[in-house]
C-alpha cells in the first residue's frame, strides 16, 4: 500500500473524462459545475461492495452513492430539460512488481538494451483489466482500455532485484470489481512477473499475485491471464471470469502434440521413454517404465523425437542442456544457484575416488585412508592435484573449483563419524539407524517366525523358504521365547528378500557388483532399545545367516553381513523411499493439478507451495541420477537394474491409501489403532524418532488442511459436484497412475473428509516424509562404510580361499 501510494502519489483526482479522488475513511460527493467540464471529486473506500460481490450483486467501482445519484443536465435545442444518467469514467492506477535477473549473459543484456529502446516507439508491456461482471450489452466481460506499463525504458538499466513500475487504466463506475488482468509482452525478452497491485477501487487494494515469466509476443502471441487472490470454487465463478478461468486451463493443457519448446507452459503426460540412450550404444537400451511389462507413474511429457535405433525410446537431452518442464517450474535463480553447487560438490566427491582408481590403479588400502577424505581431503594427501586434470579429462569448470576452492574437494565429516569415529561398528547404532536414520520406513514388526516371502513359489520353488531357525535368536530374546517374543511385539525385522531375490542372478552377473537380498531380525530389550540378532543372506540357490559374533573372525562376518544390509537398505531408500514414492508417484497429481485445478481454485492455492520444483528436480533426476549409466546405475550395487527394481515396488507394494504416515505405521506393524492416544495410535517401539515427530507433524498437517477445506466446502456436496476437483483426482488416477486405475484402493473422493484425507497425504509426502527421506543422505551416507551403496563382493565361506 504505501509503495502504491508513493507512486501513485497521496490523492487521485477523477474527472468525468479521466479522473477521481478517494480518501479511505470517508465516502463523500462534490460536484461543480463548470463552464466546459463537470469534475467530480471522490471517495470511495468500502467494503461493502466486496461483500455484494461475493454474493453475486452489482458492485460500484467507486462509492455507491454516485451510481445511484450522480445525474449529469443536459440542455437540448428547443427541448425541456431532462436528466440522462451517465456513467462516469475514472482511472484506477496499478503497481507491477517485476523480478531482475542477478546475472545476464552478453545476449541477454544486448536484448534488454533493444528493449529499452523500443519501448519508446510503442513495444510495450501493455495491461488490460478484466471485471467479474459482463456487459449486458456484449455478453463478455467488462473490460477497461488497455494501459501500457510506465518507465521501463527509464528503469532497465536498474540493478535492483525487484523493479516497480506504474500502469493507469480508465474503467467507468459500472465497471465492478476487478477480477482478471490480461499481460502482453511486446518486448523480444521475457521478464518475471511476481504480482500486480490495483488501487482506487471501492473495495480497496486488489491483488493479483504472479509469479511467472512472461514471454514475448513474438513466441507466445497470446496474452496472458492473471487472476486476483480471491479464490472461487468452479461453481462460484463470477460470470465476468468463467471464460477466461477455462481458457487458461486449456492454455495449459496444450493439445498433446509437437515437441515443447522451454518456454512453454504445457502439462501433459509421458510414459519413461527416455532412460537410455540407444543411439550411442546398444549397452546404454533400456526399457520403457509405464505399462504393462513395467508399470510405473508417469512424467512430463516433453514430445522430443524418437531415437534412431528405437522408436518407442525419446531421443535424451544430456547436461548442461536443460530438459523441458514448464517455464514457471524451472528453478529461480537463487533456487538454481543453489542447487547447481549442491550438485557440483556431490559430483566432484563421488569423483575423488574414481580419479584415485583411474590413475593410480588402486583403491583403498585401509579405513585411514578414508578418514583422509575428511581431515586432508583425497587429492591434496596424495599431491597430485597439479597435474590430475592434465591425465583425467574433467571440464573446465572443475579446474576452475580446483584452483579456487580447494576446499570443494574436501569431504565435509558426517554427522555418524563427527563425534565418535567408531559408531558407525557398533550394533546399537545399526539398530538405531532402522527407527531414526535415513530410511526409518522399512522396519516391520515380525509377526510370523520363520519370515514367509510373497513370491511365486512356482517360479522360486523351496529356494524361497526362510533359513532363520529358533536356534539363531533364542540366546539373544532376554530369556523368552520366540513365541513369547512374538506374542509380546518385541520381534522387529527389516526384510529386503522379496525387493531384491528376482533380480540377484543378473546383478551378480556384472561386473564388481555382489549382492544378496537379506533379512536382518531386530529384538526391542527391556530398554526399550532395539538390537540385531540374526540376518539372513539369501542368493537364488542358496542362503545363509549370519549372528552376532563371538570371536574376532566372526565379529568381521558379521560387519560384512551388516554392510550388505546396508546396501540393500541404500538402494531401496534411494530408488523406492526417496526417488519413487516422493517424486516419481507426485508428478502426476502435480501434473494434473495444473492441467484441470484452476489457479482460482482454492484446493490449487493449498497445493501449489507443495508443488514448486517437484517437475524440475524429476527432470534433472531423469537426466543424471536414474538415467542409464547415471548416479544411480554407477554407485549402487543394483546396477541397470535398479529402476527395475523400483517399478516392480511401484507394481507390488505401492499403494496410495497406505501413503500417509498413520496407514503406512499401521501396515508395518508398528503402531495399532488406540483412540486413548494423542493421534489415535499405540506405537509399538515407543522410542520410534521418525514415527513420534512424524505424528506432530501429521497432525499439524491435518488440522491445517481440515480448517482449509471446511473453510471452502461447507456442504459436502460441494466436493462431489466439484467439477474441477473430480477432474483432478480422476485424471492423477485414470492417466496419470493408468498402471494402477482399476485398483480397489484408491479412496473415493464424495465427501470433505475424503478430500482433507488425500490433500493431508500429498502435503505429507511433499513435506515432511520427503524431508525426512532426503536431508540425512549426507549424515548417514557420507561416510561409506556405513551405508556403502555398492558392494564388489558376497561374503566367503570357510572353504574359500578369499575366507
Amino acid at each position: 500500500m504505501a509503495l502504491a501510494k508513493e507512486i501513485m502519489g497521496s490523492r487521485l483526482i477523477f474527472e468525468r473524462s479521466s479522473s477521481l479522488a478517494s480518501s479511505p475513511f470517508q465516502s463523500r460527493l462534490s460536484i461543480k459545475k463548470k463552464t466546459q467540464r463537470t469534475q467530480v471529486s471522490i471517495n470511495p473506500f468500502d467494503l461493502s461492495p466486496m461483500k455484494a460481490a461475493i454474493s453475486g450483486g452489482v458492485v460500484a467501482a467507486i462509492s455507491e452513492d454516485l451510481v445511484k445519484t450522480l445525474r449529469f443536465k443536459t440542455l437540448g435545442r428547443n427541448q425541456e430539460n431532462e436528466e440522462v444518467e451517465k456513467a462516469v469514467q475514472f482511472k484506477v492506477r496499478a503497481v507491477v512488481t517485476v523480478r531482475n535477473k542477478n546475472k545476464e549473459d552478453f545476449k541477454e543484456t544486448l536484448v534488454k538494451h533493444l528493449d529499452a529502446f523500443t519501448d519508446k516507439i510503442g513495444r510495450n508491456v501493455v495491461l488490460e483489466l478484466i471485471s467479474i461482471q459482463v456487459d449486458p450489452k456484449t455478453n463478455e466481460p467488462k473490460k477497461s482500455k488497455p494501459a501500457v506499463l510506465k518507465d521501463w525504458s527509464k528503469k532497465s538499466n536498474s540493478k535492483a532485484e525487484k523493479v516497480h513500475y506504474a500502469a493507469e487504466f480508465t474503467v467507468d463506475s459500472a465497471f465492478g470489481l476487478p477480477g482478471a488482468i490480461t499481460v502482453t509482452n511486446k518486448h523480444q525478452k521475457e521478464f518475471f512477473l511476481e504480482n500486480i497491485t490495483i488501487e482506487g477501487f471501492a473495495c480497496g487494494p486488489v491483488h493479483f499475485p504472479c509469479n511467472s515469466w512472461v514471454q514475448s509476443q513474438n513466441d507466445h502471441p497470446s496474452k496472458r491471464i492473471f487472476f486476483t487472490n480471491q479464490p472461487y470454487l468452479p461453481s462460484e465463478t463470477p460470470s465476468g471470469l468463467r471464460t477466461l478461468r477455462e481458457q487458461e486451463l486449456e492454455n495449459l493443457r496444450g493439445n498433446g502434440k509437437g515437441e515443447r519448446k522451454l518456454s512453454d507452459r504445457i502439462y501433459d503426460f509421458d510414459v519413461y521413454n527416455d532412460i537410455g540412450n540407444p543411439d550411442i550404444s546398444t549397452e546404454l537400451a533400456r526399457p520403457v517404465f509405464g505399462g504393462r511389462e513395467f508399470p510405473y507413474p508417469r512424467r512430463c511429457r516433453t514430445g522430443r523425437r524418437s531415437t534412431d535405433t528405437d522408436l518407442v525410446s525419446e531421443r535424451r537431452v544430456e547436461k548442461p542442456l536443460p530438459m523441458y518442464v514448464p517455464r514457471d517450474e524451472q528453478f529461480e535463480e537463487s533456487k538454481k544457484n543453489t542447487f547447481a553447487a549442491c550438485r557440483l560438490k556431490a559430483v566432484l566427491h563421488n569423483l575423488v575416488p574414481s580419479l584415485k582408481a583411474s590413475i593410480l590403479a588402486e583403491d583403498f588400502a585401509n579405513f585411514g585412508e578414508i578418514d583422509s577424505l575428511y581431515k586432508e581431503g583425497l587429492l591434496l594427501k596424495l599431491g597430485i592435484q597439479d597435474d590430475m586434470f592434465k591425465k583425467f579429462p574433467l571440464p573446465k569448470i572443475v579446474t576452475t573449483l580446483q584452483k579456487s576452492s580447494e576446499g570443494l574437494l574436501r569431504y565435509d565429516t558426517p554427522k555418524i563419524v563427527s563425534k565418535d569415529k567408531y559408531a558407525w561398528l557398533r550394533d546399537d547404532e545399526f539398530a538405531r539407524q532402522a527407527i531414526a536414520g535415513i530410511n526409518p520406513v522399512n522396519i516391520e514388526r515380525v509377526t510370523t517366525y520363520p519370515p514367509v516371502s510373497n513370491l511365486d513359489r512356482e517360479i522360486y520353488g523351496s529356494h524361497l523358504d526362510s533359513a532363520l531357525t529358533e536356534d539363531h535368536i533364542i540366546g539373544h530374546l532376554d530369556g523368552l521365547s520366540v513365541q513369547q517374543a512374538l506374542e509380546t511385539n518385541r520381534l522387529f525385522m527389516v526384510d529386503y528378500h522379496d525387493t531384491y531375490l528376482p533380480f540377484l542372478d543378473r546383478i551378480n552377473a556384472l561386473d564388481g557388483r555382489k549382492a544378496y537380498a537379506t533379512r536382518t531380525i531386530l529384538f526391542l530389550t527391556r530398554l526399550g532399545t532395539l538390537k540385531p540378532v540374526a540376518i539372513e543372506l539369501s542368493l537364488p540357490k542358496s542362503k545363509r545367516v549370519v549372528t552376532p559374533p563371538i570371536d574376532a573372525t566372526s565379529h568381521w562376518t558379521w560387519q560384512l553381513a551388516k554392510a550388505h544390509v546396508g546396501s540393500n537398505d541404500a538402494g531401496v531408500h534411494q530408488l523406492v523411499n526417496h526417488w519413487l514414492r516422493t517424486h516419481a508417484c507426485l508428478e502426476p497429481f502435480i501434473l494434473s493439478a495444473h492441467r484441470q485445478l484452476s489457479a482460482l481454485h482454492p484446493i490449487y492455492k493449498l497445493l501449489d507451495p507443495h508443488m514448486r520444483y517437484t517437475l524440475e528436480i524429476n527432470a534433472v533426476a531423469r537426466q543424471t541420477l536414474v538415467s542409464a549409466d547415471g548416479v544411480i546405475e554407477s554407485c549402487f550395487t543394483a546396477g541397470q537394474y535398479g529402476l527395475e527394481i523400483s517399478a516392480a515396488a511401484y507394481k507390488n507394494q505401492w499403494r496410495f491409501d497406505m501413503e500417509g504416515l498413520p496407514a503406512d505405521l499401521i501396515r508395518r506393524g508398528m503402531a495399532v489403532p488406540d483412540p486413548t492416544q494423542p493421534h489415535g495410535l499405540k506405537l509399538l517401539v515407543e522410542d520410534y524418532p521418525y514415527a513420534n515427530d512424524g505424528l506432530l507433524l501429521w497432525s499439524a498437517i491435518q488440522t491445517w488442511v481440515r480448517t482449509y477445506v471446511e473453510r471452502y466446502y461447507p456442504n459436502p456436496n460441494l466436493v462431489k459436484t466439484d467439477k474441477e476437483l473430480q477432474a483432478w483426482y480422476s485424471e492423477s488416477i485414470n492417466v496419470g497412475h493408468a498402471d494402477h486405475r482399476d485398483a480397489d484402493w484408491w479412496p473415493e473422493l464424495s465427501t470433505v473428509d475424503d478430500l482433507v484425507s488425500i490433500i493431508t497425504t500429498i502435503v505429507w509426502l511433499a513435506s515432511a516424509q520427503h524431508a525426512a527421506l532426503n536431508f540425512g543422505q549426507y549424515p548417514y551416507g557420507g561416510y561409506v562404510p556405513n551405508r556403502p551403496p555398492l558392494m564388489r563382493q558376497l561374503i566367503p565361506d570357510e572353504s574359500e580361499p578369499e575366507y
